[in-house]
């Protein structure tokens, strides 16, 4: 299988990069800082360089030309204010699914956040109220566009060690843990199983075998 994943350099991204070239998919990782490279190359992706807050929709449909699937898996990420929550988090992922249409890229896998698609809470901090809107946003977006989509909505996301078990279903399965490293392997699980489209999921840590857990969906 051939994927492509914007936000290649992150957390997710290189832990997802690295299952896919172990297991022999061919990688491409989309970042936008050239000191990157160094690090998808080491995950087993190929970098390369395009910065989807300026590119445009061809140039970014030429990077997926060929590929089985696309993951968006970018965002503006600690530190980054309300603009870049928009431009990055919910315009990047429009600009993503717009290219993977041109390209013919059916497959397309989107990591979200607990609490889309919902309002803010009252006295939210202002950026994390302008995060939940834009991955909200992305989420409405994406499923009004006829692709094989899955919009996955992690828990919190932890570093420990994966488990390799989980709970995921429709919303809602509550507010918990769960490792990026079990993140990553339900998103490799979901590329290998299009039975699975056109569904919001909720992920957190849980009692299930990821294959399990993505088999019975």
């Amino acid at each position: 299988m051939d994927v492509v994943i914007a936000g290649g350099h992150g957390k997710i991204a290189l832990r997802l990069e690295r299952i896919l070239s172990a297991r022999g998919d061919r990688v491409k990782g989309l970042i936008r800082n050239p000191d990157h490279a160094g690090d998808l190359r080491a995950a087993g992706a190929e970098p390369l360089v395009l910065d989807l807050e300026r590119a445009s929709a061809d140039e970014v449909a030429a990077a997926l030309e060929g590929a089985d699937a696309a993951v968006f898996a970018a965002g503006a990420g600690p530190g980054s204010g309300a603009a870049r929550k928009d431009t990055v988090d919910r315009a990047a992922s429009v600009l993503l699914a717009d290219a993977a249409q041109r390209a013919g890229v059916r497959r397309f896998l989107q990591i979200s956040s607990m609490g889309a698609g919902r309002p803010p809470r009252p006295g939210s901090d202002e950026v994390w109220a302008a995060y939940l809107r834009a991955k909200g946003a992305a989420e409405d977006d994406l499923r009004a566009r006829d692709l094989d989509w899955v919009i996955l909505r992690p828990g919190r996301l932890t570093d420990d060690p994966g488990t390799g078990l989980v709970t995921l279903a429709e919303p809602e399965v509550g507010h918990f843990d769960v490792p990026r490293d079990d993140v990553a392997a339900v998103l490799a699980a979901l590329l290998d199983a299009p039975h699975v489209r056109r569904r919001t999921l909720e992920l957190v840590g849980g009692t299930t075998p990821v294959a399990e857990a993505v088999a019975a969906l």
